[in-house]
C-alpha cells in the first residue's frame, strides 16, 4: 500500500500525500518498536495511549497517526473499488477523476476544511490515466486490464476486512475525531 501514492502520477502534486502516509506509518511503527511485547496489536497501542495521555487522547501519538492513516487507506480502497467496479466518465473512460472524487467524498472530504477540499478538487487533474495507474500497480509489466482488475479484487477482498476492523475499533473505543484539517 505504501507504494500506491507513487502510482498517482505527478510527484509534486501527490508527494504531500505520500509523505503524510509514510509519516503516519513511521509514528505507529516507532511506538510498536519501542516495546513490541507491550504493543502486540494496534488495539494495544490505542489502549496504552488512552491510559497514558488521559484527556489529550485520542488527539496524540500513534492513535492520531492511525486515525489519519486509516482514512488515507479508505480513500485508496474506495478508489480501487470504484475502478474495479467499472465506474467511469463515459466521455473520458481512461480518466480516474470520477473514481478519485467518489473516494474523496466517502473517505476524506468531511475531515478537510474548505482550502484542502479545493486543493484536492484541483489536484484530480494531475491524476494519471487509468491505464497508466494499472500499469504502475503491475510495476510496469504489460498485463491485460482484466487481469489487473482481478488482482485488485483479490487485494480488496483481503485488505477491506482489516480496515473495517480498524474503523470498528475506533468506534468502540470512541477514538474517532471529526475536526477538520
Amino acid at each position: 500500500l505504501s507504494a500506491f501514492p507513487d502510482c498517482l502520477g505527478t510527484p509534486i502534486v501527490y508527494s504531500p500525500v505520500k509523505a503524510d502516509l509514510t509519516g503516519n506509518i513511521k509514528k505507529i511503527r516507532a511506538v510498536y518498536d519501542s516495546n513490541p511485547a507491550k504493543f502486540k496489536t494496534l488495539q494495544n497501542i490505542l489502549e496504552v495511549e488512552k491510559e497514558m495521555h488521559g484527556s489529550a487522547w485520542p488527539k496524540t501519538g500513534a492513535t492520531l497517526a492511525l486515525m489519519w492513516l486509516k482514512r488515507g487507506l479508505k480513500f485508496m480502497l474506495v478508489l480501487l473499488q470504484s475502478i474495479s467496479d467499472g465506474e467511469r466518465d463515459e466521455e473520458h473512460p481512461n480518466l480516474i477523476r470520477v473514481n478519485a472524487m467518489k473516494a474523496y467524498e466517502i473517505a476524506l472530504k468531511k475531515y478537510h476544511g474548505w482550502m484542502l477540499q479545493k486543493l484536492f478538487t484541483g489536484s484530480v487533474y494531475a491524476l494519471p490515466y487509468k491505464s497508466d495507474l494499472l500499469k504502475a500497480l503491475e510495476k510496469g509489466k504489460e498485463v491485460k486490464e482484466e487481469e489487473s482488475i482481478e488482482k485488485i479484487h483479490q487485494f480488496l477482498a483481503r485488505v477491506t476486512p482489516i480496515l473495517d476492523a480498524i474503523y470498528e475499533m475506533y468506534t468502540k473505543m470512541n477514538a474517532e475525531l471529526s475536526y477538520k484539517a
